[in-house]
This record gives structure tokens, sequence and C-alpha cells, in this order.
């Protein structure tokens, strides 16, 4: 990963809440955050190393949710249903 690709992060932040304007529960945010991290992982950062990619993706879906808020958010969806 590259310096560079740090700006991935505020662009899931936006991903994020642009879906979550369109609808998407909150419970999900972190859910959907980590998903979009291990794509662009996938897809732009390390398309040719797939566990890098994972490990790298996961890691700036996570640094884009925040991982306490995201657990949080997710503990108490799935407690409120």
């Amino acid at each position: 990963m590259e310096i560079y690709d740090v700006a991935i992060i505020p662009l899931i932040v936006g991903l994020v809440e642009l879906a979550k304007k369109l609808g998407l529960p909150d419970k999900f945010a972190a859910v959907l955050s980590a998903v979009l991290g291990v794509v662009i992982g996938l897809v732009y950062v390390t398309p040719n190393d797939v566990p890098r990619g994972i490990l790298v993706g996961l890691s700036m879906g996570l640094a884009a949710s925040g991982l306490y808020s995201g657990v949080k958010n997710t503990v108490e969806g799935i407690k409120g249903q």
C-alpha cells in the first residue's frame, strides 16, 4: 500500500454515508465498510496478491468505520432485533 492509497479511507466513508442516505440501516454500516475495503483492496491496491489485498482492504475498511464504533453499532443492532 502506497501512502496515496490512504485517500481510499475517506472514499469508503463517503460511500457508506451515501448507502446510509439511500436506506442502509446504521447497524450494517461497519459491515459495508469492511466489505468495500476488501473489494477495493483486492481490485485496486493489490490485485495480484489476494491475501495481502484482503488484509490491506480490511484494515482500510475498519479504519474508515472505526473499529470500536463499528462493533458497538453492530452489537446494539443485533440486540435490538
